[in-house]
């Protein structure tokens, strides 16, 4: 049996084009172009970890976790607990895929802002002693509430690439997942 593919002759550095070049660095490399396209790299993956943790929490407010998420909605929101829990786990998915979608800096304020805007609730369920997601003691909540402002930071790191000064805004996932070369 033969191959029949061909196989494509190796490429110079001045074959390639200019947006390639750019991302081209060799092994060893610490250029400011290879810490660049390290942090790219860096940021892109917490962005697509922050995304599949976003879409997870959202499939699991409109499924198996759907009882816990009602624990966190504080008594003073004047809408239906169950529609909160739905409608959040809805907007979560929808924050989870356009991280994997949207690349720039918005999309990251725009996750921040939602988890600034759901920190009501885990005060809440600290406040009112409430037992969800195994957090059933003061301290264990209390831990919790320190990691919102983590997640905030998170997402708005990740997708931020103003510290990284490159023509290339940001890596897909393949780039992402691909081994180096």
């Amino acid at each position: 049996m033969t191959d029949q593919t061909t196989p494509m002759p190796c490429q110079t550095k001045s074959q390639l084009s200019e947006h390639d070049a750019s991302d081209a660095v060799a092994p060893g490399d610490t250029s400011r172009a290879s810490r660049n396209k390290r942090m790219r790299k860096l940021k892109s993956i917490a962005r697509y970890v922050l995304a599949l943790f976003l879409v997870m929490a959202g499939i699991s407010h409109l499924s198996w976790a759907r009882t816990s998420f009602r624990a966190q909605v504080p008594d003073w929101i004047p809408f239906d607990t169950d529609a909160i829990v739905l409608a959040s786990g809805v907007l979560e998915i929808g924050l989870g895929a356009a991280l994997l979608g949207v690349r720039n800096k918005r999309t990251g304020w725009l996750v921040g802002a939602f988890f600034v805007a759901v920190f009501p609730g885990n005060i809440s369920q600290f406040v009112k002693h409430r037992d969800a997601f195994g957090l059933d003691t003061d301290t264990s909540r209390a831990i919790r509430l320190l990691f919102q402002p983590l997640l905030v930071a998170w997402a708005v790191w990740s997708t931020d690439d103003s510290q990284v000064a490159s023509s290339k805004s940001d890596l897909s996932i393949e780039e992402v997942v691909a081994p180096p070369k």
